[in-house]
Order: structure tokens, then sequence, then C-alpha cells
């Protein structure tokens, strides 16, 4: 026997929302989601793979429709595992991209935290202004 979830017991296990599932179902992007026989959706742990994938696909900054592309592929196995192989050697790229653009906000965060750390340890920034470079601030 398959255990099944709740959409609701899915929402608390994946932190999402249940409308943010809902969606998802809606836009197709749920393999093999069944419903029972009054049309309660009912998730298995593939189903809940499936959410958790969306989640990381989102998170790396793919839109919607790329993933519904991607979970098309999944379906359609292994004919498309070049597709999906180009696809996430391409996401691979762009998160280094972004985690690059990231390592950049959090070194400028960084310095500021110095910055008005000591500044506000002296009471003005007249002291540590004059000890840095003007490009730095």
């Amino acid at each position: 026997m398959i255990i099944t979830y709740s959409i609701g017991e899915v929402a608390t296990k994946c932190s999402l929302t249940v409308s943010t599932i809902r969606y998802y179902d809606k836009e197709g992007l749920i393999p093999n989601l069944q419903k029972n026989e009054v049309g309660v959706r009912r998730f298995t742990d593939e189903n809940v793979s499936s959410l958790q994938m969306i989640e990381c696909l989102k998170n790396a900054g793919m839109p919607i429709k790329d993933i519904k592309q991607f979970m098309q592929w999944t379906i359609e196995g292994d004919s498309t595992l070049d597709e999906r192989f180009e696809m996430f050697k391409n996401l691979r790229e762009s998160v280094h991209q972004q985690m690059n653009q990231l390592q950049e906000t959090l070194n400028t965060i960084e310095f500021k935290c110095h910055y008005y750390g000591q500044a506000t340890a002296d009471g003005t920034k007249k002291y540590v202004k004059s000890s840095l470079h003007k490009e730095q601030l």
C-alpha cells in the first residue's frame, strides 16, 4: 500500500502554502498527482519530491514555464536526458553567477558593518573616514 498525504500535510512538510501547491497542480507541475474518489488530492512521496525539486528550481531563479518544461521532460523519460543535463549545466552557471553577485554584496555589507561599527565606537565617522581610501566609502 502506498502512503499518501493530504495537501495540508504536504504544505507543512514542504514549507509551502496550500494555495501554492494548488497553483503548481493547476500549472501541471506535479506529475502523477492523484485525486481520490471525491476529487481530493492525495500526494505520494514522489509528488513531495517533485514539489521539492520545483522549489529548488524556483530558488535558482528558473521561471515557471521552464520548470514546467523540465517536469514534462521527466515524464517523457530517457529520451530527454540530454535536454535535462544541458538545462542543469546552464542552471549551475546561472547560480554561480548569482552567488558571485551575492558575495560582492556581502563584502560591501561586511565593510559597512566594520565601518559603522568603528564609527559608532568612536562616536564619529571622522576617524574611520580619514583612515580609509575614498573609493571604499
